[in-house]
């Protein structure tokens, strides 16, 4: 079932109206529900090496439940990002073209360190 963003913000919109969910699904309520689901995806990787992390996906069972809780987080973030009337794609591409002046080539080509606030 191949659905753009804005396909996906109506569907989870007429899940929630369905069931009159809408008084539930205020921003805060959705944030929670976002970092709890993060807590959730990480707790699948948690205990994992960088190596095995790097590999979960090969196995079915716990692929499954990555798959799963990726799933949840984006459906949250996908409902946030729609009850707070903001475009995803364009806030992240807006936050790419930020990261790319801040984090410039020259400087930051394989270093993880943080760029100052400007």
């Amino acid at each position: 079932m191949g659905m753009d963003l804005q396909e996906l913000a109506a569907e989870l919109r007429r899940f929630a109206a369905e069931r009159e969910w809408e008084r539930f699904h205020t921003p805060k309520n959705l944030a929670m529900a976002l970092a709890g689901e993060v807590g959730e995806l990480l707790a699948e990787l948690q205990w994992l090496t960088p190596e095995e992390s790097a590999r979960v996906m090969a196995d079915p069972e716990a692929g499954g439940r990555v798959r799963a809780e990726l799933g949840d987080v984006f459906n949250y973030l996908v409902r946030l990002a729609d009850a707070l009337g903001v475009d995803l794609v364009e806030a992240g591409a807006d936050k790419l073209r930020d990261s790319e002046r801040r984090y410039d080539v020259a400087t930051y080509r394989g270093r993880a360190r943080k760029a100052p606030h400007t």
